[in-house]
């Protein structure tokens, strides 16, 4: 049963997530220990660029220009079958131009019927749980450092 597109919407942004934050040598592990991947060409090569980054006083305030950072896009087509046209779009930070690469084809595979459940067990699936322990070990090494304050209440006695 295919999914309608607005409810493959989040999926898909969680997975371009998880793709764009995973470190690029894990990502490049995972990819080539897939066998037959189907052929891709470029709709758009790796380009680095400038994106602005905007943010808010508190998180709620008005938005203003935080800064400009480096970006790299890059977008494939699979060339699988002629009717069924494929695209893939990948946006990591930085510039490696092969991270992009990997990205936009993990993401064009992840939106194939025969490829998505192969590469959710076998790519998003360990990347999320390697972003996991390491955000587990972040905070593990964090909380042993955090020092807690209290106040005596002062009164008169």
């Amino acid at each position: 049963m295919m999914m309608m597109e607005s409810e493959q919407l989040p999926l898909r942004q969680a997975w371009i997530g998880v793709l764009a934050k995973a470190p690029l040598e894990l990502l490049e592990q995972r990819v080539a220990a897939l066998e037959g991947l189907p052929d891709y060409q470029f709709l758009r090569s790796p380009e680095i660029g400038l994106a602005m980054v905007r943010g808010r006083a508190e998180g709620t305030g008005e938005p203003f220009n935080l800064g400009e950072m480096t970006l790299t896009r890059c977008v494939v087509q699979l060339v699988v079958e002629p009717e069924l046209a494929i695209a893939g779009f990948g946006y990591v930070a930085g510039r490696s131009q092969h991270h992009a690469e990997l990205a936009a084809l993990c993401d064009a595979l992840l939106q194939h019927p025969h490829w998505s459940s192969v590469i959710q067990s076998q790519i998003i699936a360990p990347l999320q749980a390697a972003a996991e322990e390491n955000r587990a070990a972040t905070a593990a090494e964090t909380a042993s450092t955090q020092v807690n304050f209290f106040t005596l209440l002062r009164g008169e006695s």
